[in-house]
């Protein structure tokens, strides 16, 4: 790999094929896939449906400029409206540029009202991308460093801390949007407190502020709704969608509703890529397969069949201190950093990934039969075990706590 550049740790294996929940290496070993590409591959891997879309509209036409109408964006548009009760889309190739395009909007909605330095509201343990605005806009100064300055206009408050913003909207003039995850997935499969989101909502009523609710990896069904805020029944004003969107093919979408929806104008935003014909059929034909499969409700019912299991197999294990989850985002989190329980998930055959240190991430495509579910779990409780038997463990880990 002499001619990449180290941007990735990666792990020694060369993935060459998959089929639904698993993958094979170039040697020919299965493995379980317990991650999907990080939220991507929701429907599973080589999906026969979203293959035969890739094929068919390739045969017909992969990109065209958008200085024209295209049929299959608009259509895309009109499908996540209605899921999501937004009003409008804009399209874009990634995560990162939905919420680019997201900070953008809420800048419009400061300079619309006169402010000159538009500040939005962001979490401490928040992630929102790698490009130099959402990085900026990330809690995590690990992912900052060597890239100073960052760009201007975040006001930083620890997550589930409604009393933190209203402190900020006491003591400033310029804030013009709050932008949370709904669930936290980087930081750790945060979960804030039932409530935490309406109390948002209050809040950027009350200041006309806007709420931007980033759900790229929580949306898309992933936690048993459409999208993670729709469990607390409130509406964001600005909402960035992508991963499971394509299964695999790269596409975001920022979506907006009301007067936000109006803000981007000719000119003011826009990509060379971003809504192709290509990516927006493979949408369109993922919505489609989720609809037909009742994979939403599925996402819900094999979440609580995991938590359970994961409940049941670590209750009382020493060092376990946390599992918690919503639909297919679940995590759980140890008393000690564990970043090796990767390379030891490889070598036993099954892919999860850590996060914030010590916490394992599971976040299985939607497609997973209950036996493979318990599969998953059962083979990732054995390598935590095994892990916590032979790890240093603080005093302080005991049976029974919060597992």
């Amino acid at each position: 790999m002499a001619s990449l550049m180290a941007a990735y740790g990666r792990l020694p294996v060369s993935m060459l094929r998959g089929e639904g929940a698993r993958l094979w290496d170039d040697k020919g070993r299965e493995y379980l896939d317990a991650l999907s590409g990080i939220a991507v591959c929701s429907l599973g891997h080589a999906n026969p449906v979203i293959a035969e879309a890739i094929a068919s509209q390739a045969r017909e036409l992969m990109h065209v400029s958008n200085v024209y109408n295209i049929p299959q964006q608009e259509e895309l548009g009109e499908q996540l409206c209605r899921v999501s009760g937004m009003d409008k889309a804009f399209f874009c190739n990634s995560g990162a540029e939905a919420n680019e395009a997201a900070i953008k909007i809420a800048r419009l909605h400061g300079h619309a009202k006169g402010i000159a330095t538009p500040t939005i509201i962001v979490m401490d343990t928040a992630f929102h991308g790698r490009t130099l605005a959402t990085i900026s806009a990330t809690g995590n100064q690990k992912i900052k460093a060597g890239f100073g300055p960052m760009l201007e206009g975040f006001e930083i408050v620890p997550f589930n801390d409604v009393a933190a913003i209203e402190v900020v909207a006491s003591k400033r003039d310029d804030v013009v949007a709050i932008m949370v995850e709904p669930i936290q997935g980087e930081g750790g499969v945060n979960i804030p407190d039932e409530g935490y989101l309406k109390a948002l909502r209050a809040l950027c009523d009350q200041h006309d502020w806007l709420l931007i609710c980033d759900e790229i990896q929580s949306g898309m069904g992933r936690t048993g709704t459409w999208f993670a805020h729709q469990h607390e029944g409130i509406q964001p004003d600005i909402m960035s969608v992508a991963k499971a969107l394509g299964n695999g093919m790269p596409i975001g979408a920022c979506l907006a509703r009301g007067a936000a929806a109006e803000l981007i104008q000719p000119g003011t935003h826009g990509t060379t890529f971003g809504g192709n014909p290509l990516a927006c059929r493979v949408g369109l034909t993922v919505i489609q397969e989720m609809e037909r499969l009742d994979l939403i409700n599925r996402a819900d019912e094999l979440g609580k069949r995991m938590l359970d299991g994961f409940h049941s197999a670590l209750h009382n294990q020493p060092g376990v201190r946390a599992i918690r989850g919503q639909g297919l985002m679940l995590g759980v989190e140890l008393d000690v950093p564990c970043p090796e329980l990767v390379r030891n998930g490889l070598d036993a055959g099954i892919l999860f990934n850590v996060t914030a240190g010590n916490v394992i991430r599971l976040l299985p495509p939607f497609i997973i039969t209950n036996e493979e579910a318990d599969e998953i779990v059962r083979r990732i409780c054995d390598l935590i075990i095994d892990f916590l038997q032979h790890a240093d463990l603080p005093a302080s880990s005991s049976a029974g706590s919060n597992a």
